[in-house]
């Protein structure tokens, strides 16, 4: 019997420890970690190349709204806030979540309403694909959109 009980124990734990990294991956209410981004390989070294567009619209702020390009390594483009836009997408990959990554459809959210602005990101970063909209239309939105100022523009 003891060896029984020992042997369902060792199977169960196995099962479980094969099932927690495929429930961490599903769309739940805690945010999924940032995936690892590949690395290229550039003269002086590792690359991360960057190239956004970004397009605003709704913002109230007519100097705001607009499609703009964004180029890191080095900050340039059409981007207002190039330098600032640049330096906040390079802290991104040591904060917990990925600010691309739309809120999950089970997130509790505070019903607030932040405006009308809208905004799509679409390009690379870090080497990575990305293609992620962006509204102010409850808190969760919000403190999305905030995250990434001033890649995205200041909206109240």
């Amino acid at each position: 019997m003891p060896r029984r009980l020992a042997l369902t124990t060792v199977v169960s734990l196995a099962v479980l420890s094969a099932a927690a990294p495929g429930a961490m991956a599903s769309d739940g209410p805690l945010p999924r970690p940032l995936l690892s981004l590949p690395v290229l390989q550039g003269v002086d070294g590792p690359t991360h190349p960057t190239h956004l567009t970004v397009v605003v619209s709704g913002s109230g702020d007519p100097a705001a709204d607009g499609s703009y390009e964004l180029e890191c390594e080095p900050a340039g483009g059409s981007h207002p806030a190039a330098r600032q836009a640049c330096e906040r997408l390079a802290q991104l990959p040591g904060e917990s979540t990925d600010p691309f990554v739309p809120v999950s459809r089970d997130a509790m959210c505070t019903q607030q309403f932040g405006g009308p602005a809208t905004a799509r990101i679409t390009g690379s970063w870090h080497g990575r694909s990305v293609d992620a909209a962006f509204d102010r239309t409850n808190g969760c939105e919000i403190g999305r959109w905030n995250s990434l100022r001033p890649v995205l523009p200041n909206v109240r």
